[in-house]
């Protein structure tokens, strides 16, 4: 199934554009209550629904090996996702099914779950394999107090978590192979905002502010206002070319290869985008934790070389931190400014137009998934 334009026939519109001053654009315009970027009553509802999409929780390379596991919170609820040792990968609950203790933290390698609190062991498949003196709870079926489990799915390099009843919607249908076998995570960072969530996911989904917001770090490599936006499902991909791409003028059409050339942001309904830079590639992970306060946690991903090598690790990481001490801090400062700015009560609504094509789409599915579960 074809859901995004190949990269040749990316470059070809990216050259129209050039050449006719144009951009990609939306035919609607959309009006969001503001009101909905600090309700309490909108932002349960969200949560609600995170629980009931399958959602990103890292990619597949947090979990290289058999043990390997990740413990955070994902829409308020503390999870562990594992590689077991048949290398599948499993979701639980993270809380001990004898006090309520986590039995992770952070992320490692290990043979088995040990609650820190009494040593109730748990095997990687969550099944309870041993409680100390266990003749002091009689009566007790040790095969119904395993770990609870919560779906978890592997595509496309992706680790998806659906915590509770699932809501249809199609998210996973004819997902790419985001990341290949041969990529591994280099880093992992994490950090709060004083912002409601999708004021910070808007960010990622326009070129519109490229050369205002960021004037001085993207724009001088990049171009005004001039992307590609596809809509899949109910995801988005936005395409920011950088000036350099018109190097490839000059070399036949199918030998052409947008790599460097062009970043490409994938927005993953509905608190997730991938962005595809150079030599490096992040997932970043929305988690809500109140209305006017979000948590991300970036996971940074080394990309391939033409011989099918990861990229030089010096390399990557310098990809990385230009990326994250320039245009991504800009953004969640602007992310930020604009949720003290609501204070200001000057709007009803926020304005989303033509060239917000993305964000568009993004708050229609919103709207549509929330009316799913009323």
């Amino acid at each position: 199934m074809t859901y995004v334009m190949n990269d040749h026939d990316v470059i070809d519109r990216i050259f129209s554009h050039i050449d006719n001053k144009t951009t990609d654009v939306g035919e609607s315009v959309w009006r969001e209550p503001v009101e909905n970027y600090g309700s309490q009553e909108r932002f349960d509802a969200e949560i609600a629904l995170l629980r009931r999409l399958p959602v990103p929780f890292c990619p597949s390379a947090a979990l290289p090996e058999n043990g390997s596991f990740v413990a955070r919170t994902a829409a308020g609820t503390p999870l562990v996702v594992v590689r077991g040792d048949d290398g599948v990968v499993r979701a639980f609950r993270n809380s001990c099914r004898h006090r309520g203790m986590a039995v992770a933290k952070d992320s490692g390698c290990t043979r088995a779950f040990v609650c820190p609190y009494h040593s109730w062991t748990y095997g990687l498949d969550g099944n309870l394999k041993h409680i100390p003196g266990a003749d002091g709870f009689p009566g007790l079926d040790q095969a119904t107090h395993g770990l609870v489990a919560v779906t978890a799915e592997e595509r496309g390099g992706l680790i998806f978590v659906t915590q509770d009843d699932p809501v249809s919607n199609g998210a996973l249908d004819a997902f790419p192979e985001f990341f290949q076998p041969e990529q591994d995570m280099f880093s992992q960072t994490e950090h709060v905002d004083e912002a409601n969530w999708k004021l910070i996911a808007e960010t990622s989904m326009e070129g519109y502010h490229i050369k205002s917001l960021h004037n001085r770090t993207f724009y001088p490599y990049g171009l005004d206002n001039i992307n590609i936006v596809e809509n899949f499902g109910t995801n988005s991909r936005i395409i920011f070319p950088f000036r350099r791409i018109s190097k490839l003028r000059d070399i036949p059409r199918d030998d052409r290869r947008i790599n460097g050339m062009a970043t490409y942001v994938y927005q993953l309904f509905p608190n997730t985008h991938m962005s595809m830079l150079s030599s490096h590639t992040q997932l970043i992970i929305l988690e809500p934790i109140s209305p006017t306060e979000t948590k991300t946690f970036v996971y940074r991903v080394r990309n391939l070389k033409a011989d099918g090598t990861p990229v030089d690790l010096e390399v990557a990481e310098r990809d990385a931190e230009f990326v994250k001490s320039s245009g991504i801090e800009e953004d969640r400062e602007a992310a930020r400014a604009i949720q003290l700015g609501l204070a200001a009560n000057a709007n009803t609504h926020f304005t989303f137009g033509h060239y917000e094509k993305a964000i568009v789409h993004f708050h229609e599915n919103l709207d549509a998934n929330l009316a799913k579960l009323a």
